[in-house]
């Protein structure tokens, strides 16, 4: 029994007329989320990072060379407005792990660039990140784990 069951326990006691079986789900869901958001978390702190950073970083280096990519294109991979894009990117400027260099096609923009300290950075952070992903989820067997991310693809599409 978790935390979970003592609360569909007490509301089924309290309002036997609902049909609380969603709440189960959704509430683990929710629970699970926080449960794993601490442990990327925590990874990313050995990095001098936070899941925002390396979100950027991340984007930038999966974008393959030359690892740059305007302000836009890194936006349309986030759901973030631009006033807060703008605000990581001040940051991760801070810290030189990216820089700004004009755009050659818009005389106007910029291009977001890792820079090399921001290169090893983030090669470092998402070595580590791929690790604790695996660590995080061998409680589940292979199967196990295709099973749910294939439920929880499903369930997502609902949303998407």
């Amino acid at each position: 029994m978790d935390h979970v069951d003592r609360i569909l326990q007490q509301w089924n006691r309290e309002r036997p007329d609902l049909d609380v079986g969603p709440m189960g789900l959704l509430g683990r869901i929710a629970r699970l989320r926080s449960h794993l958001s601490r442990e990327l978390d925590a990874e990313f702190a050995k990095h001098g990072l936070n899941s925002s950073s390396f979100d950027v970083l991340a984007t930038l280096r999966r974008s393959g060379p030359p690892y740059r990519l305007s302000p836009t294109e890194l936006l349309e991979t986030t759901m973030i407005t631009s006033g807060t894009m703008t605000n990581r990117i001040d940051q991760l400027e801070k810290a030189e792990l990216v820089e700004r260099l004009d755009n050659p096609g818009d005389r106007r923009g910029v291009i977001i660039a890792l820079t090399d300290k921001g290169f090893e950075t983030v090669d470092k952070a998402v070595t580590g990140h791929v690790a604790n992903q695996h660590r995080l989820v061998a409680a589940l067997s292979e199967d196990e784990r295709r099973a749910l991310d294939a439920l929880v693809g499903k369930f997502l599409k609902t949303f998407e």
